[in-house]
Order: structure tokens, then sequence, then C-alpha cells
């Protein structure tokens, strides 16, 4: 039986199965949600079978991925190739009906597939503005117009949610103006935080209504506040929660990352942002630190810390075969060929 509740920790595994260890690391109830990436795919069929296999042991789960497309799309053998969403941006410069169809389209198209395999959620869209610095931004983010980017990813969350997927909204409140990779380092952005509402949050505020959960950077605005964004109260909690009125999930970023290293150990890292105002912690591609996490916070708490990540649950399923003997998936794949073409 599934657990009524889903704690906040999100982990990962190793292989395209489910090992001993994997299970019981799913079955701890610190556990919420499970992130695939793309060492755990081969084909279609096996992801299926993972999928269950996860289900299996805890059929509450929310079962995630990065799938925004262009060069972060985990399942790629068997799965229409989804284009990078600067290549959105220029089909709509050249015709904006045009591009914010085909921009649904992606977005209903992608969610669809995945849903069809079995899982919850994709962590996307990506809402920073290309500011022409960052390169782990780059051809991920819609472009450099910060309208631009809204309308794209208004129409790609509404297709998203015309599949029946939640939204993430990242990296709030924009990745896009420095070129440090937080994934190496932690990044500083001396930026004001005029400055950024004038460009990189205009996405973030303006799609609140479409976005059921964010995901901030690791990035530091020591102009703004002394803390990296995904461990600071002030920007969870007093600025996106009671500022801009956001009250759906809030997803740390992964805390394996270089920009997380300097809130301590894993264990430090998880209680922190947890503390800060995220619902939900990642801890990805390392499994000793995932397990410190875990009987961390089973130390730290009197009981398992809530994390609401039942709000990100798929709420329509269909195989594989029903999706492509439909109208909607044979049109939007001809018209990615178009583009690609």
């Amino acid at each position: 039986m599934g657990k009524k509740y889903l704690g906040p920790v999100v982990v990962d595994i190793e292989g395209l199965t489910l090992t001993d260890e994997d299970k019981k690391m799913l079955a701890n109830p610190w556990v919420g949600g499970i992130i695939l990436f793309g060492r755990n795919y081969k084909d279609r069929q096996q992801l299926e079978k993972l999928v269950q296999g996860i289900r299996g042991v805890n059929s509450a789960l929310i079962v995630a991925v990065d799938h925004e497309g262009g060069r972060v799309q985990r399942f790629r053998s068997g799965f229409s190739r989804i284009p990078a969403m600067q290549q959105l941006g220029v089909v709509f410069r050249g015709d904006s009906e045009r591009g914010l169809a085909l921009t649904k389209s992606v977005g209903w198209l992608s969610a669809a597939e995945l849903l069809a395999s079995g899982l919850d959620i994709s962590f996307a869209p990506v809402l920073d503005v290309d500011c022409g610095l960052s390169d782990i931004i780059g051809d991920r983010s819609f472009g450099q117009n910060p309208e631009d980017v809204t309308l794209l990813a208004a129409a790609f969350m509404d297709g998203m949610h015309e599949a029946g997927m939640a939204t993430t909204g990242k990296h709030f409140p924009g990745h896009g103006g420095i070129k440090e990779d937080s994934h190496l380092e932690l990044p500083v952005d001396d930026r004001t935080l005029d400055e950024l509402e004038q460009r990189d949050i205009g996405p973030f505020r303006s799609l609140l209504s479409r976005t059921n959960a964010l995901m901030p950077a690791h990035i530091q605005f020591p102009r703004i506040d002394a803390l990296p964004v995904g461990f600071s109260a002030w920007w969870l909690k007093e600025y996106l929660r009671q500022k801009l009125g956001f009250k759906g999930v809030i997803f740390s970023d992964d805390l394996s990352m270089e920009g997380a290293v300097g809130m301590g150990g894993y264990g430090d890292r998880a209680i922190k942002a947890l503390q800060a105002g995220c619902n939900a912690v990642l801890v990805c591609n390392n499994r000793k630190g995932a397990l410190e996490v875990v009987e961390c916070l089973h130390r730290s708490f009197d009981s398992v810390v809530v994390s609401g990540l039942e709000s990100m649950r798929a709420q329509q399923s269909g195989s594989w075969d029903h999706l492509q003997q439909g109208a909607r998936w044979r049109e939007v794949t001809l018209m990615l060929d178009e583009i690609k073409g």
C-alpha cells in the first residue's frame, strides 16, 4: 500500500532496474519522489517496467525526469526528439502565431509521452531569460526577451497541462544573467533586485498562475541576500511566498551540485533548504549523500516533514499505443520534422 503522505526527499538510482538497496531507499518514509536519468533508460519497455517496479515499492511516489528538450532530454531512442526551447523561440520570432501553437503542441507532446510511460512530471519549462552569458542555460531558454519568454513558456505550460502534467518553472529568480555554472561552483550575481525584476523575474512573476512548482537556482545575489536563493528564507518565504504570492511546491535544485557545497554536509544542506522554504530537496548522483540526508532528517525532526508532492501527481495517463494512434501525436511529430528539416 502507498503511504498517505510523501516525504520531502527526491532521490535517484544507478541502473536500469531496482536493486535491493534502491527498494529500501524508496520505501523510506522520508522519500517522496525519484528522479530518473539517461542511465536509467534503455527503451520504452524497460522504462515502463522500471516505473512499475518503483510503484510496486511505493505507489505514492512522484516519478520525475529532466526532459526539457534539446541537450536536456534524458529519454531519446523511442521518444520524439524535443527541440531546444530556443529553436521554438526562433519559430516564434518569424511567425508568432505559428510559434505559440507549435510551442503549446511541443509542451503537450513531451508531457504526453512521459505520462504514457508512467511518469508524473518533467522538471520543465526553463523560465530563465538568456542574456548571452550562461553556457549552462543558453539554448535551454526560450530567448533573450522577457516578454517572449513569458509568452512561449505560457504556451508550453498550457500544453503540459492539457496532457495532464504539472509544471515546474526553473531556475528562480533567473540563471541566465551569469556565466558561472552552479553545477561546478557557486555563481555570484551582483545585480540588484530592481535589475532582476526588470528582466529575469518577469516570466516567473507573470506565470505564477500556471506554475505548479518552482525550482530556485544555486546562485548568490549578495546585494539582495547573503545566502544562495535555495537556502534563503528571504528569497523563498518573504519574496516568493509573501510578496509574489506563490502557493505551489518549491523543489531545491540538486544538493549535490557544487553551488550547494558551502551550506555544509548533505544533511545540513537539506535542513537549511527545508527551513528556508523548500518543500522538497533533490539529492542526485550520490547515494551516500542521500542516505546522510534521510538519516539526518530522521534525527532532527519528530515526524516526517510532509512535502505536498502529491499535488504534482499526473492527472491523466494512457498507453503508448493509444497515444500513437491519436491524430494529435501524428500532427505534432510532423510539425517537429518540418522545423528540423
